[in-house]
């Protein structure tokens, strides 16, 4: 009985070894920035998305000329853009906070899965608004373009 027990654990460890995505131990972890703590959640992608719609609407003000953006829409761009660039750095901001505090939880050898799960539940949260707010202002930029300005930026 043991014996199948044995082998039973072994090959569920191989298969969780085998199938797992390759993350720094944890040891490792604590000295990296937050940043690469989610390299291999996809996190990176995630922000790198949101990165490029604020600096697709820094493209579009730069060479509006261009484009063939007229004054009036540039005047109601510029707000937008900065209002995105905030939005951005209170983003990036918040989802370190929440990062720290994951990791403040989870400093101890028997953490409260209970709060770790609330930490998780929060950087979600804070990723899921953030990605929400930057479509809503992608949305309202994109109905100010017309559809020739629309190719250009594309």
């Amino acid at each position: 009985m043991k014996a199948i027990q044995s082998v039973t654990i072994t090959a569920a460890a191989v298969a969780l070894l085998a199938f797992s995505a390759p993350v720094p131990a944890f040891s490792q972890m604590k000295d990296m920035p937050m940043m690469e703590h989610g390299q291999g959640h996809g996190q990176m992608m995630e922000m790198g998305h949101m990165d490029k719609m604020d600096d697709m609407m820094g493209m579009c003000l730069e060479h509006a000329d261009k484009m063939g953006l007229s004054d009036d829409q540039m005047a109601k761009m510029k707000p937008l853009h900065r209002d995105m660039q905030k939005k951005q750095a209170r983003f990036k901001a918040d989802l370190k906070i929440a990062e720290i505090d994951l990791m403040e939880i989870m400093e101890v050898k028997d953490f409260d899965l209970e709060k770790a799960g609330s930490a998780v539940k929060k950087i979600a949260d804070i990723k899921t608004a953030h990605h929400l707010d930057m479509l809503k202002g992608m949305k309202e930029m994109r109905t100010m373009l017309t559809d020739e300005q629309f190719k250009n930026m594309k």
